[in-house]
């Protein structure tokens, strides 16, 4: 079976890497789906959930995770996602999360409260 190298990169440390045969992000361009010998691509990530359909040693599964901003790239079988902000599904805090989107709406803050959503998503997502 073929697979994908996937590295979840945030700007301060490593979130995620393993093996995969599917990854969804949200791109400037919409949403895209990577598989294995997926043309070479470069796409600008927007607020949004990464959900990783994971292979390999430790078997299949899914990774979710809550990414906001940065980039992602794909060549010769790698796949980088590098975000400004990343956090998976297990380490949200969704009390934190709904507070947080509580705030956004009463500050009418269109950007936190897209954020705060796309945390608690993830976090309903996860396993």
């Amino acid at each position: 079976m073929a697979e994908l190298d996937v590295e979840l990169v945030a700007a301060d440390r490593r979130v995620w890497s393993g093996k995969a045969g599917m990854v969804v992000a949200r791109t400037t361009s919409g949403d895209i789906g990577i598989m294995p010998n997926h043309q070479p691509l470069l796409g600008v990530l927007q607020t949004g959930p990464v959900t990783i359909r994971t292979t390999g040693e430790s078997g299949e599964g899914t990774v979710v995770a809550a990414v906001h901003g940065g980039f992602l790239s794909y060549a010769d079988g790698k796949l980088s996602v590098l975000a400004e902000i990343a956090e998976l599904a297990d380490e949200i805090d969704v009390e934190r999360a709904e507070r947080a989107l509580e705030k956004a709406k009463a500050d009418t803050d269109s950007h936190a409260e897209r954020r705060a959503h796309v945390r608690l998503a993830a976090a309903a997502r996860k396993n």
